[in-house]
């Protein structure tokens, strides 16, 4: 078995290949897409780009040339990972890349699946709920960058994508596999080339595992990967596989980017059991060098405590408007986004190899100022969430999607695992 996957950011790479790896599949991720062939007997590959919110055009181009060059290495199906909350707009750029996918592929249908119930993402006749609240009453209708006000996975779909979207309502899903696949049969025959299934529980998860493995593409969240994993695995691969990316000692440091509800929740636990440091924007656009070595020297000073010390820009939603208003959403952004860059290789450079990442774009950030081009993956410390471990180097990293894991994430990361 080789299986493709194109991630469109660095978390939701790493939360898809704990996934295969927990269900069976020996997992390799890329942080980019690597030049030339690799060598390894890994049954699935995974690839992260940063094509959430770019221009479409150019989220097309490198979805792309990821799928070359997985094609190049021997995978025959594949997988275009995106977000649980379905993070896009109205001009892609899920519905751009998957078109470009389906036409590459020589193919006509694929599936939307971006639940992933064990963190409570549903979807419902069509309508993606977080928890018990539609998509667009969520806490996602205020994100930054990509807002989401729209449930409709269909409706989402039709606005930013060329064919026509229909529904497998959870009746259909409820009676197995093969009701599954006449749905998706009948569907073909109207036209439809974007199926939403709706997906309640894990029990749900195991039965398109079985219904859809035969697709050379399916789109989706984390949570589809359960089921197709499952259907596709090797016995004893995931142990071995985990054992390869199980994380190392050394020094340890916490970063937190993301403003997220559950990862502000996190921030604030964390600050009551290890000694916490908040990133101000005002001093990363002065002068992000200077005002790196000051929060790396803070960070040496306080290293000796028993919990990692943290590194935090993480604030509510009426803060971050204040922020946004006063320096402007995208330079306020990129601003501690290079200040978290230059904290990380300096970090490095002084020999700190466990780095505990809170936020998608931070987390890219992060793995790019380390050159960490590709990992193994290690044990799980949420859904979604696993240990990684650089192939070259001696680098363990924890990479959380700023949704993701419990309020206690960052300690448990840290307590509840036996290093190298």
């Amino acid at each position: 078995m080789r299986l493709g996957v194109i991630a469109d950011d660095f978390t939701g790479a790493t939360d898809i290949a704990s996934f295969l790896v927990q269900n069976g599949l020996s997992t390799i991720q890329f942080n980019g897409i690597p030049a030339g062939e690799i060598a390894t007997d890994a049954q699935a590959m995974v690839i992260s780009l940063k094509s959430r919110s770019c221009p479409a055009e150019q989220a097309v181009a490198q979805s792309l040339a990821a799928l070359a060059w997985l094609q190049q290495q021997g995978c025959q199906r594949f997988y275009f990972k995106y977000c649980s909350t379905f993070d896009s707009t109205a001009q892609g750029n899920i519905g751009p890349v998957t078109d470009a996918l389906l036409k590459a592929l020589g193919e006509t249908q694929t599936v939307i699946c971006p639940a992933l119930p064990v963190n409570g993402r549903t979807v419902y006749q069509g309508h993606l709920f977080v928890g018990d609240q539609l998509l667009s009453e969520s806490g996602m209708r205020h994100h930054p960058v990509t807002p989401m006000r729209e449930s409709n996975l269909l409706r989402l779909m039709t606005s930013q994508a060329t064919g026509k979207a229909g529904l497998i309502a959870a009746a259909q899903v409820d009676q197995g596999a093969d009701s599954v696949r006449q749905a998706m049969h009948q569907l073909a025959e109207q036209g439809v080339s974007y199926v939403v299934i709706d997906t309640l529980h894990h029990q749900h998860l195991l039965t398109l595992g079985a219904a859809l493995s035969d697709l050379r593409l399916v789109t989706g969240g984390s949570g589809l990967a359960i089921g197709l994993a499952r259907q596709w695995a090797r016995a004893g691969a995931d142990a071995q596989a985990e054992q390869a990316g199980r994380p190392q000692g050394g020094r340890a440091v916490v970063l937190s980017g993301s403003c997220s509800q559950m990862t502000c929740r996190q921030v604030s636990l964390y600050r009551q059991q290890a000694p916490a440091c908040e990133v101000q924007v005002e001093p990363c656009m002065q002068n992000s060098d200077d005002y790196a070595r000051q929060l790396c020297d803070w960070t040496e000073a306080n290293s000796q405590h028993s919990l990692a010390p943290l590194l935090y820009a993480t604030t509510d939603a009426q803060q971050l408007q204040a922020i946004q208003q006063r320096y402007g959403a995208q330079r306020s952004s990129e601003a501690v986004e290079q200040l978290f860059a230059a904290v990380t290789r300096e970090l490095k450079r002084r020999g700190w190899q466990r780095f505990i990442v809170a936020g998608g774009e931070t987390s890219g950030v992060v793995a790019q100022s380390l050159g960490v081009t590709a990992f193994h993956i290690g044990p799980t410390i949420s859904p979604g969430v696993p240990w990684v471990r650089d192939i070259h180097q001696p680098l363990s990293l924890a990479l959380k999607s700023g949704n993701f894991g419990d309020e206690d994430f960052f300690r448990r990361a840290q307590t509840e695992f036996t290093y190298d």
